[in-house]
Order: C-alpha cells, then sequence, then structure tokens
C-alpha cells in the first residue's frame, strides 16, 4: 500500500493530510490502514481521559494505584510508539529525545 504524507497533533488528536496552524506536531508517512489505527488509539486516549477526569474528583485515590490512569498512560506510550515507527527523522528525533518510549541517557547517568 501507498503511504501517504500527514500532519498529526498528538493535542487535539487531529491526523490530516493539509498542514493547517497548529496541527504538525508530527509529521509521518502512513498507510490507510496504519491510519486508522492511529486514530483509534487516539479514541481510546480520548475515552482514558474522561476517566481520568472522573478520577480527578476522587481526592483520596492516588494517581499511581488508578487502572484508568494506566490506561491513559499506556495508550499514550501506544501513540508515541506508532508516531516513532511512522514518523520523518525530526519526529523520530523528538520522541527520542523526550525519553518517553525509553529512559533519556542523561536520565541514566551517574554524575
Amino acid at each position: 500500500m501507498e503511504r501517504k504524507r500527514y500532519y498529526v497533533s498528538l493535542q487535539s488528536k487531529e491526523i490530516s493530510q493539509v498542514q493547517v496552524g497548529n496541527n504538525a506536531d508530527f509529521t509521518i508517512y502512513a498507510t490507510d490502514a496504519e491510519i486508522r489505527t492511529l486514530r483509534n488509539i487516539f479514541n481510546a486516549i480520548e475515552t482514558a481521559e474522561m476517566g481520568t477526569f472522573w478520577r480527578a474528583h476522587v481526592p483520596f485515590k492516588p494517581y499511581h494505584d488508578d487502572t484508568t490512569n494506566d490506561t491513559h498512560d499506556k495508550r499514550l506510550t501506544e501513540a508515541f510508539q506508532l508516531l516513532y515507527e511512522l514518523g520523518d527523522e525530526q519526529a523520530k528525533q523528538f520522541i527520542e529525545q523526550s525519553g518517553v518510549l525509553h529512559d533519556r541517557p542523561i536520565d541514566t547517568d551517574l554524575l
């Protein structure tokens, strides 16, 4: 299948073939099937965000002890992993430097 260029905004969960405004956080090259997968991940993130919103109103439940937050974090990691796999060099470099998929060397080096 043919890969096409897409512009992706993780914040707004927008995937577009047209660069408009600030929708180009990441530039990726993907097939239609890969875009459907990314869209499904974005939809799962939105669902998890609603759950985390409601959980935030329960002050005695810590973040680290909540499956809704775990689900949100897992889906976000899945999104970054797919963006890394499909992304251009700039996207890959940003994700590598952010340490979102693994520890950054600066975080693990002993001083």
